[in-house]
């Protein structure tokens, strides 16, 4: 078996890439500056740099990943940008994704204290790992009533986490503890689960223990499958992984076997 990396480290190198000190400033690559649907309308900076290497994200997401890619921006630069977009397309939300947001917390910190100014809710997407490993993190998102954390779990259990992001599997329980870190310090935020590659048995688990932690998480649970974009089918398929359930870009839930003649069709 291949050994699995340690996602603490590799936030540590990915921040030498991905993140430039300038006067007392921290400067974050991002790729591109968007608007979407999701939420009923966001505007989204996509940041480079990611601390996992899930097996579904596929080739076109490599600007995550690679040092070389993306402009560095400050974090008035990007509030600007998402605050722009929100303007004119009259959203609500504004949101950094793409990569991990936590990856340079202090630039995420700049941007939610200048974004925070602003009548817009900011969506913080996280895996919850450097959350879970940092409590103090938590406290500090704890500051911005502007926020709300989304929590994206990948799989229900160790065995899973390790199997669909590369990463050690004793790091699964990092993103639990970012649940309980953000719950104790008050922080707006809810837990979705990358279900597609679980069964019902695990996911029913890992909802009993989020509610140990309390009974209103585990109603809150938002269950995520993934989305067969032809690059994230290519991923799949490199990697030898075939989801239980995922949707087809017309938005259909497919069963296993429908997913995978969908893969070998595309292939």
């Amino acid at each position: 078996m291949l050994n699995m990396f340690d996602p603490i480290q590799l936030t540590e190198a990915t921040e030498k890439y991905v993140c430039r000190e300038r006067n007392g400033t921290v400067f974050r690559r991002y790729w591109r500056f968007r608007g979407g649907r999701w939420y009923g309308g966001i505007a989204t900076a996509d940041c480079v740099g990611c601390n996992l290497r899930c097996v579904f994200c596929g080739p076109l997401l490599t600007f995550m990943r690679l040092k070389d890619k993306g402009e560095l921006r400050s974090p008035s630069y990007v509030v600007r940008r998402l605050t722009d977009l929100a303007m004119v397309r009259r959203y609500k939300y504004i949101r950094i994704s793409g990569g991990e947001p936590t990856i340079c917390f202090d630039h995420l910190i700049e941007v939610l204290e200048i974004a925070e100014k602003y009548p817009f809710t900011f969506i913080l997407e996280t895996n919850g790992i450097l959350i879970g490993y940092n409590r103090w993190m938590a406290e500090e998102l704890s500051r911005f009533n502007n926020i709300h954390v989304r929590v994206s779990i990948k799989g229900t259990s160790p065995e899973d986490f390790e199997k669909l992001t590369k990463a050690d599997k004793k790091f699964f329980k990092y993103q639990i503890e970012a649940i309980k870190n953000l719950y104790d310090y008050k922080v707006s935020f809810h837990p979705a689960v990358v279900a597609s590659f679980s069964d019902n048995e695990s996911l029913n688990e890992l909802v009993i223990d989020l509610k140990d932690i309390h009974p209103s998480i585990a109603e809150n649970v938002e269950i995520e499958y993934i989305i067969l974009y032809r690059h994230v089918m290519n991923s799949l398929k490199k990697n030898g992984v075939i989801p239980k359930k995922a949707y087809n870009t017309s938005w259909e839930l497919l069963d296993e076997d429908m997913i995978r003649r969908l893969i070998n069709e595309n292939s």
